[in-house]
């Protein structure tokens, strides 16, 4: 607390400072006529935001903005992947798509994760998480790790998630930024920058970059309500409550305040059998049928794994600017978000597998544990800006995120404390985490014209972010003597406090050498207190033929650093006849069994793209990368079977490496069944691509209007180097779990008070590598190197809404996602883990929801 104390001191000081200085009026030496053009740019520069605000604040009012792509969007300035200003996503050097808020809002989805997945081609999430990492939202790009996806709340970082996705699979490690947390109905638009960026914005911005753009409107009032559910299935019920409204802060100042309620019922795939409640199973099944006293009388559904969370939640943002002194403004941005959310972990029969005679006496039924999270997100974002600071625009800011995650377990059974009490608990707090982001930058930019021939744009800047992340430790009887069922907790030997320091510098070029020849250098320094110093570049250049053909390509290097949960997560499960466990890779006990201290992710990028108009209004661009990944950071936790892959170490020794966080039971002997591993820079990749972009807007008159759209993406990822002896599941999650291609069609039709829109989606083919489970060969079981490829074939989803408006400020609709009900290919039984794991929770590919049907009213004044 002192520390950050200190910092939020020195960071205020700062502020003053720099701003007093700035203000002063003999504090540069610019010249009258340099004050003239950089006023001049600067007024341009905010009528253009003015009128920015204004079209987003149309769009809103009247819902009349085109589709992925539209004209609608499209004129907006984007700032993402450039420090130029007055720039549209057409004319940039990499690829930007600019996704409007009535295009997220048309796409149905409630969720801003989801949202994006219907308007982004590049962009998917996978069809459900595993144990804690259900209960918190991230995004895939290009096929990459959501870590690997840099995002941005007005060009400043956003801070993660503290919740770590602990479970193999392709999010494997991840605590990415939950967007889920920041209202949907406090964005004006999203910008996404297709391209590798760590040399502008620093780590984590390999796949590309996720920039949120929020509302600054000063007047208005936005309500809108929405409810629906997964009808085929008949549960999924939904819905979300918005407001927001702008106001004036006296003559030169705005304050808009933007406000959600959500949420949503469990969705349960209907079907599930559980293979133990069949009353017969082949002869071969490993998981006896359950014959106790209720056997027929329990439902062959009480499974209810393969689910998604039940959820409700709470968004608020605050946002104002304000000019400080003439010339400097005072902005800033808040955010706050609470979750309880609740996941299904595998049903348990009476007896918990006839391991616990006694639990029969207190779930006579069975039971079904909940995992559950108690979350508050926080941010808040303060600056100073100008645009005469010794010729140069300036911006200092200061920003603050944290995110707290109670993690607990619900209608459960710590089945030693039965046998042995008689009686449990039947709820206990598993683990807590937090993770703070403190971030301070100051950023300068200025035009020149060098020898009066060549207009370039200077910026460069600095960055000082400092990062923690905590764990506590569950309640005793959430991890003693194997713990609570469905989710042990975290026991006293993982817990701890984690620090570092972060320090930036950055500079970038910007020159147009022609009229129609332009080039941008941009490179940028970071120092990490705990894995030392990263160097990287990016080169990017773009030619004009004429007003109709343009290329242009980018090569960069890039870079993540281990998140400190990476390096410093560990979790243990210790019962009387054996133990496993996570163990953090900077720990003594991991590195007792062969681990190493984590280094960072390095990149290589490269892209190339023709930009082309046909005719007028008729945009296309095509986008060709390379991402080529070294030292990813991955993960093995296929325990068991006669071959341990990947980082397991089994047996005494890691028993011996496990004992240094738990306390084995006296007279422990189970050597057979312990196991231990860590995360390590164990592979490289190379991510290969094609992206294309296509719009255009029909103007039929007195008949309406017609914006058509197209997004594709082409994509594959192989693996070039396996340097932990992963296994072909670990290898199919980091290279084929993620669609081969996805392809947006998208129609919006308006006449009159109506609008039309219809979004043809086509996922294209995963692959995944499967243990045979209860019902597999007999010899087979559980192996994990006898593995089945199982190819979700590709399917297209249909989505459409219709909306009328009414009385001038009020728009309704009706809509339905997925009108066909299609759902993703089911896994065979020999594949299906207890019957209740119908589909591959792993694919990126057509949601398991099934048809989603809704209506929604919209009042804006």
């Amino acid at each position: 607390m002192n520390r950050r104390t200190s910092l939020l001191i020195t960071t205020i000081c700062s502020l003053v400072s720099y701003g007093a200085v700035a203000a002063t009026p003999n504090g540069n030496s610019v010249t009258e006529e340099q004050k003239q053009k950089t006023s001049t740019v600067h007024t341009q520069h905010h009528a253009a935001t003015a009128q920015t605000h204004a079209r987003a604040s149309q769009t809103l009012k009247h819902d009349d903005s085109g589709g992925v792509n539209s004209s609608g969007v499209e004129t907006i300035n984007v700032s993402t992947g450039t420090h130029s200003v007055n720039r549209k996503a057409r004319d940039s050097m990499s690829p930007v798509s600019v996704i409007g808020a009535a295009a997220l809002r048309r796409s149905g989805q409630m969720n801003l994760a989801d949202a994006l997945t219907r308007t982004n081609a590049s962009i998917n999430v996978s069809a459900m998480g595993a144990d804690a990492g259900a209960l918190t939202s991230a995004i895939r790009m290009r096929g990459l790790n959501p870590n690997e996806v840099l995002v941005l709340v007005d060009g400043k970082r956003r801070h993660t998630t503290a919740n770590l996705y602990a479970d193999s699979g392709p999010e494997s490690g991840s605590t990415p930024v939950d967007l889920n947390m920041i209202p949907a109905n406090a964005i004006d638009h999203i910008e996404v920058l297709e391209d590798g960026a760590a040399a502008m914005y620093g780590s984590d911005a390999i796949a590309g970059v996720v920039n949120i753009i929020t509302k600054k409107q000063d007047h208005g009032l936005n309500l809108s309500g929405q409810t629906g559910a997964n009808a085929y299935n008949g549960d999924g019920w939904n819905y979300q409550l918005n407001a927001d409204g702008g106001m004036k802060l006296g003559q030169d100042g705005f304050l808009h305040i933007s406000g959600q309620m959500y949420h949503t019922d469990h969705f349960v795939a209907n079907n599930a059998r559980d293979h133990r409640l069949l009353g017969s199973q082949p002869a071969d099944a490993s998981t006896a049928s359950y014959t106790g006293v209720n056997a027929g009388k329990i439902s062959d559904r009480s499974n209810k794994i393969m689910s998604t969370p039940e959820e409700t939640r709470e968004n608020l943002a605050i946002e104002w600017g304000k000019q400080f002194t003439p010339g400097i403004n005072f902005y800033g941005l808040i955010t706050y978000a609470h979750r309880h959310a609740e996941a299904y972990e595998n049903y348990r029969t009476p007896t918990v597998g006839d391991s616990c005679a006694a639990c029969a006496s207190i779930a006579p039924f069975g039971f079904s544990p909940l995992e559950t999270m108690e979350e508050n997100d926080f941010a808040a974002t303060l600056g100073l800006k100008g645009d005469n600071f010794m010729g140069f625009n300036w911006d200092i800011s200061s920003t603050y995120g944290e995110d707290i995650d109670k993690i607990g377990n619900k209608n459960t059974l710590n089945t030693a404390y039965v046998t042995e009490y008689g009686s449990s608990p039947r709820t206990a707090r598993a683990e807590t985490y937090s993770m703070t982001q403190w971030t301070n930058n100051v950023d300068f930019r200025r035009h020149f014209n060098i020898g009066n021939a060549v207009p370039m744009t200077l910026a460069f800047g600095a960055e000082e972010r400092m990062e923690s992340y905590n764990i506590t430790a569950g309640e005793p009887v959430s991890y003693t003597s194997g713990g609570t069922q469905g989710y042990a907790g975290i026991s006293p030997g993982s817990a701890g406090t984690w620090y570092r320091d972060i320090w930036a510098w950055y500079m970038d070029g910007d020159f147009r050498l022609t009229k129609k020849w332009e080039l941008d250098f941009a490179g940028r320094l970071e120092h990490y207190t705990d894995v030392g110093n990263t160097e990287n570049g990016k080169i990017s250049t773009r030619y004009n033929f004429n007003k109709r053909i343009a290329i242009r390509g980018t090569i960069s290097t890039g870079f993540r650093a281990p998140t400190l949960a990476e390096s410093h997560f560990s979790a243990v499960n210790v019962s009387p006849t054996g133990a496993s466990g996570l163990l953090a890779a900077d720990s003594a006990a991991a590195q007792a069994i062969g681990a190493t201290k984590l280094k960072p992710e390095r990149s290589t990028s490269v892209s190339g793209g023709i930009v082309l108009e046909p005719v007028d209004g008729f945009h296309v661009e095509a986008d060709v990368y390379q991402i080529n990944l070294r030292d990813r950071i991955v993960q093995d936790t296929n325990f068991g079977g006669s071959t341990p892959y990947g980082n397991t170490t089994e047996g005494y020794v890691a028993a011996q490496a496990i004992a240094q966080l738990a306390s084995l039971p006296t007279g422990f002997s189970g050597y057979n069944d312990v196991y231990a591993d860590y995360f390590t820079n164990g592979a490289s990749t190379r991510t290969q691509g094609v992206d294309i972009k296509a719009d255009y807007l029909f103007h039929f008159h007195k008949y309406g209007n017609l914006a058509l759209s197209m997004s594709i993406d082409l994509n594959r990822t192989r693996l070039h180097h396996n340097g932990s002896n992963l296994n072909l599941a670990d290898i199919a999650s980091i290279t084929s779990d993620n669609p081969r291609s996805k392809i947006i069609l998208n129609a919006y039709y308006t006449y009159k008070n109506w609008d039309f829109n219809i979004r043809q989606t086509r996922y294209g083919q995963t692959s995944d590598m499967v243990q045979y489970q209860d019902w597999g060969p007999a010899a087979l079981q559980y192996s994990n190197n006898a593995l089945q490829q199982f190819i979700n074939t590709p399917h297209w989803m249909t989505d459409i809404e219709i909306g009328v408006r009414f009385q001038k400020n009020w728009h309704f609709a009706v809509g339905a996602n997925d009108v066909f009900n299609v759902r993703p290919r089911m896994m065979s039984q020999e594949l299906n883990a207890l019957g209740a794991m119908p589909y591959d929770e792993n694919s990126a590919q057509i949601p398991i929801t099934g048809g989603y049907y809704y209506g929604r009213l919209n009042a804006n004044f």
